[in-house]
């Protein structure tokens, strides 16, 4: 198993790339997309959040990530003594309409081929998707966590409409007006059947796995549209929808801890030979009420985790996606430190 770490688009610089190699990660988790891009209520110095009115503006359309570009961020990684483990998560603005089965499908379907072809051809191994029209939404934060450190939470559903132009937290379209169309949870899956039906084939020549996040929060219905893998169970579902062996998982051990059904280490000896990459923070409670926590100090049994992924044969990465924020100078830096610090120490026991 291998350290990582995760950044943000605006974080891939060498002061960023220096901290994380500092914190013993040996590779990295890159998000591309730019989830603060004149969003209103998003903080550069924390994980995004925002508001119902969602975290920013999705990228340019017309503009996917080039060879040039994901080479020159290989190249500025890997100048640091990192090695780039995966991309996570595509861009609204590629494929909103796969999403919402829109009239641009077609189109966007091969914006997600071309974008995998790249990372192929680059050497990047694994994208990272959260198939969602909510995406991350009805999170609050607070001095949640051990000593008042701020982190995040839920506090029961949230089922406020999404607006028309918005997916995944993400406007792609600022001129419509009234709501996102209603979709059922059957069309939502076939939403994804043909997404990864288009996709895979690609996957597997370029050497790519495809790897899918669950739904955090894991409700069955987040702003009145459905969820697509809410509980451990439905991994199972999305696995069968192509035997692909690029169709794989993104396997967050936090979302997992908030579903209300099923057993997270259960699911970790289940797949652990499908899953591409692992998030790896704490919580406690479930949904509708949880808290994330420090990593040592929540539901999950971190040293429990580990040792089922070892003994299933698990060689991907693992990343702190989320910590909470701690009482200094730099709260982002300082619970990250922590988090990737217990993260090495667990990682090299016997």
């Amino acid at each position: 198993m291998k350290l990582g770490f995760g950044i943000y688009r605006h974080q891939i610089t060498d002061d960023q790339l220096r901290f994380a190699r500092q914190c013993g990660a040996t590779h990295v988790v890159v998000h591309l997309v730019d989830y603060f891009n004149q969003g209103r209520a998003n903080h550069r110095t924390d994980q995004p959040l925002g508001d119902l009115h969602g975290w920013g503006v999705a990228g340019d359309p017309d503009k996917l990530w080039s060879v040039a570009e994901l080479t020159s961020i290989k190249r500025q990684i890997e100048a640091h003594g990192l090695i780039w483990e995966a991309v996570e998560n595509f861009d609204p603005a590629h494929w909103h309409d796969v999403l919402l089965d829109g009239p641009k499908k077609a189109a966007q379907l091969e914006n997600c081929r071309t974008i995998i072809r790249r990372l192929g051809e680059v050497g990047i191994p694994v994208m990272g998707y959260n198939f969602s029209l909510a995406g991350v939404a009805g999170r609050t934060k607070g001095p949640f966590a051990r000593g008042g450190a701020e982190a995040v939470g839920m506090n029961g559903p949230v089922n406020d409409p999404i607006p028309a132009g918005m997916v995944w937290n993400m406007w792609y379209d600022t001129t419509q007006s009234g709501t996102m169309p209603a979709t059922t949870s059957e069309q939502l899956w076939q939403r994804c059947h043909d997404f990864l039906n288009a996709v895979l084939p690609v996957a597997e020549q370029a050497g790519v796995k495809l790897a899918a996040h669950p739904d955090d929060p894991p409700l069955p219905t987040v702003r009145g549209q459905p969820r697509l893998v809410y509980q451990p169970a439905l991994y199972d579902k999305l696995l069968g929808l192509n035997p692909s062996p690029a169709n794989c998982l993104e396997f967050c051990c936090g979302t997992i801890a908030e579903m209300s059904e099923g057993d997270l280490y259960e699911c970790i000896t289940r797949h652990a030979r499908r899953i591409a990459y692992v998030h790896l923070r704490n919580v406690h409670g479930k949904v509708p009420q949880y808290r994330e926590t420090f990593i040592d100090d929540g539901d999950i049994d971190i040293g429990r985790v580990l040792r089922i992924l070892k003994e299933n044969g698990f060689t991907g990465a693992i990343i702190p996606d989320h910590a909470p924020q701690m009482t200094c100078a730099a709260p982002w830096h300082a619970g990250m430190a922590f988090a990737m610090g217990y993260l090495k120490a667990k990682l090299e026991q016997p």
